[in-house]
């Protein structure tokens, strides 16, 4: 039932808002003249002619194929090129996102019931709305980018990687680098940490295991009477939070680990010890990652066209920003007067650690900001962006903001990482934040839309909030998008030196 509602919330005002968009601005617009043009190619049957500009490979316009021919299988069946011209229109392209973003609401509304059991279906599907109005999500849900794709092949290999359906989910994995390559460290994020619960279940006396903390942080009731004797001994007993089986209590040899080097090791040797039922059970994922290898061999470098303005960059400063994006579009578990206090209280309590600690990451933070903030020629030439105005009244606006700025970058990543900790092992944490680095450092092009993926994964893995909380949080959502589209939509404007109307967007 969830599902349904969840399909139904989006489509209600995805469908409307999509209709909207077609008849205000029909042509093509910005990055859509690269992608509508080739896919319009593909779908006169034409696979061989490649427009050199775009970067990415071609799975959005296998979908889009996959989706006219769906509507239009008599047309397909006997290909009408003439026909298909039609059905190949630019709003008939952009229509392929929106019934994926229906598609990545109930893939998240059934990862969160897999990752969080105990949530209930009326949450998960109140948190399911909720990312679906995640403003940068939702604004590409109505043009043809890859975006929405891509965040729907991630999060279905997500899925069935958790449901141990490692075939499926290696499919998923292939196919969401076709959208936007660096998906593939997606595809070894989910693998590693598949690979470390699957080391649970070759080792279930030896389990690492995390306190399922929820928003109303009750306590863990007893289960057993032996549950009970164990406790008098002493002995904590925490419940597994799997996604995979059921509630499970960690038997009494289960290891607390005293740093994040020791359960590194320990997961390292694990891994060892089992590596040929590991590299058996996991095997579908080498198959892609030799595949992906092949692939940067002959195409030399990781992105298809307008290499030369992609060139991969020591972009430290990206990372900062992810944090600080990410905190303030989850206000509710960053930016309270409870979250500062108890962040205060945490550094308290070893203040001698905690003050080495801060010191040593403004000292990396202001040589990141200062020697590796990069102004890609795109980010200051283009002002229908909204991070040429961040950019410029914001981080630019005098020589010290950027580093103004330091401390709030640090509160952002120190919170997520905080929270995250709450119901995650350390090497998971750990290996989140490795990824998110290795998607983003990269990139020298500052775009809100790198972000997507790693802030959906982390509003899965976060404790639950209050309904109040929500709304609030959904009613922001819904004030941005609204903003965001009527700038779009009715407040265009022109280049002296180029023709044609120009629009804000993200």
């Amino acid at each position: 039932m969830g599902r349904l509602v969840v399909a139904a919330a989006v489509a209600a005002w995805a469908i409307p808002i999509a209709a909207l968009v077609n008849s205000v601005v029909p042509e093509p617009y910005m990055d859509e003249i690269f992608h509508v043009p080739q896919a319009q190619q593909y779908c006169r049957g034409d696979f061989l002619t490649w427009d050199p500009m775009i970067t990415t490979p071609p799975g959005l316009y296998y979908v889009s194929l996959a989706h006219v021919a769906s509507f239009f299988p008599v047309a397909w069946m006997f290909r009408l090129a003439e026909t298909f011209d039609v059905l190949c229109s630019t709003a008939a392209l952009r229509s392929t996102n929106v019934v994926v973003a229906i598609v990545c609401a109930v893939l998240f509304h059934d990862l969160l019931l897999c990752i969080r059991p105990g949530i209930g279906d009326r949450k998960a599907t109140t948190y399911a709305v909720l990312v679906a109005l995640y403003p940068v999500h939702w604004f590409f849900t109505f043009l043809y980018y890859t975006d929405v794709a891509s965040l729907a092949a991630v999060l279905a290999m997500y899925l069935f990687c958790l449901k141990k359906q490692f075939w499926i989910s290696a499919m998923f994995g292939a196919f969401s680098i076709l959208f936007r390559q660096t998906n593939v460290i997606w595809i070894i994020f989910f693998a590693a940490n598949g690979a470390i619960s699957y080391l649970q279940d070759l080792y279930p006396k030896d389990n690492v295991s995390h306190e399922n903390i929820e928003a109303t942080h009750q306590p863990n009731k007893v289960v057993s009477g032996r549950d009970n004797k164990t406790a008098s001994q002493g002995l904590r007993r925490r419940r597994i939070n799997s996604p995979i089986s059921k509630k499970v209590v960690v038997s009494e040899s289960s290891k607390v680990y005293n740093s994040l080097a020791e359960e590194v090791w320990d997961v390292c040797l694990k891994l060892w010890n089992s590596k040929c039922d590991v590299l058996i059970a996991f095997a579908p994922f080498v198959f892609v990652m030799v595949a992906f290898v092949a692939f940067i061999i002959w195409n030399g470098g990781i992105v298809l066209g307008a290499k030369e303005a992609h060139v991969v960059s020591p972009h430290f400063a990206q990372f900062m920003y992810f944090s600080l994006v990410s905190a303030t579009a989850l206000l509710p578990w960053h930016f309270t007067p409870s979250r500062v206090l108890e962040l205060f209280r945490l550094f308290g309590k070893n203040k001698t650690c905690s003050l080495l600690a801060t010191l040593m990451s403004l000292g990396l933070s202001f040589i990141v900001v200062h020697f590796f903030s990069i102004a890609h020629p795109y980010l200051l030439a283009d002002n229908r962006h909204y991070t040429f105005y961040i950019w410029r009244k914001v981080i630019q606006v005098n020589w010290m903001m950027k580093y103004m700025l330091i401390p709030l970058y640090l509160y952002s990543w120190f919170s997520t990482m905080n929270v995250l900790g709450k119901s995650q092992t350390r090497v998971w944490v750990l290996s989140f934040v490795l990824s998110v680095a290795l998607v983003l450092v990269p990139a020298p092009l500052v775009e809100f839309r790198y972000y997507t993926i790693p802030f959906v994964i982390l509003v899965l893995h976060f404790p639950v909030i209050g309904n109040g909380k929500l709304l609030a949080l959904g009613l922001l959502y819904a004030a941005v998008d609204l903003f965001t589209l009527v700038m779009f939509l009715f407040r265009p404007f022109h280049w002296e030196h180029e023709p044609g109307t120009q629009r804000f967007m993200w």
